[in-house]
């Protein structure tokens, strides 16, 4: 008879030993939001550079970095993630196919709405970071901010709100830059080296 210490553990639980997906998220989205901000912010055209940045870091890393947090069991990271890679496809979509001859230009109030849906939906997720840290919660506030910010800019047609938009905009994307090569730093200095903040909740 086989000895019982020999038999297969049947209730081991699997160990999560991969990598954390969030620095690359956070710096896909950060990133990729910088530049397109200092473009709102009027430093320069807008042109191929950020709609590159805008398909394939922060568009498609971050969706990678989404389904990462998913098998992590992470609801926020991967809705997050997901949904902000999302964001930069479809505003390059948005931009992209009127000069393909695909669809129209989306007119004033069309991108108004396209912005304050965003600007509802990171709202919301603010309230989430609540939960976690000070960094975090500056990245999703300011992110909601300049969301509701380029909505008013393009329904009035004031210039001067986008602008401003824009710096918000550069603001909340070195706050996620900042996050994301922090906890790059933190996890390889095993140690606090820059500091992310305490939750409020």
């Amino acid at each position: 008879m086989q000895n019982e210490s020999s038999q297969p553990a049947t209730n081991v639980k699997n160990l999560d030993i991969t990598a954390n997906p969030a620095p690359l998220g956070l710096l896909g989205f950060g990133m990729t939001t910088v530049l397109l901000n200092l473009h709102n912010a009027g430093f320069f055209a807008f042109g191929s550079m950020i709609l590159a940045m805008g398909i394939f870091y922060g568009g498609l890393a971050q969706i990678i970095a989404g389904i990462e947090e998913w098998k992590k069991n992470n609801t926020f990271g991967a809705t997050a993630f997901t949904s902000y890679g999302a964001f930069w496809l479809t505003l390059v979509a948005l931009l992209v196919l009127p000069k393909m001859g695909l669809a129209d230009t989306p007119d004033a109030p069309s991108m108004a709405a396209y912005l304050a849906m965003w600007g509802i939906f990171t709202l919301v997720m603010f309230v989430g970071t609540l939960r976690a840290n000070l960094a975090l919660q500056l990245v999703f506030g300011t992110l909601a901010i300049l969301f509701f910010l380029l909505a008013i800019g393009e329904i009035t047609g004031n210039g001067t709100v986008t602008v401003v938009g824009g710096y918000i905009g550069i603001l909340c994307g070195f706050f996620a830059i900042y996050t994301g090569l922090a906890q790059v730093l933190n996890e390889m200095y095993k140690k606090t080296v820059a500091p992310l903040g305490k939750t409020i909740l």
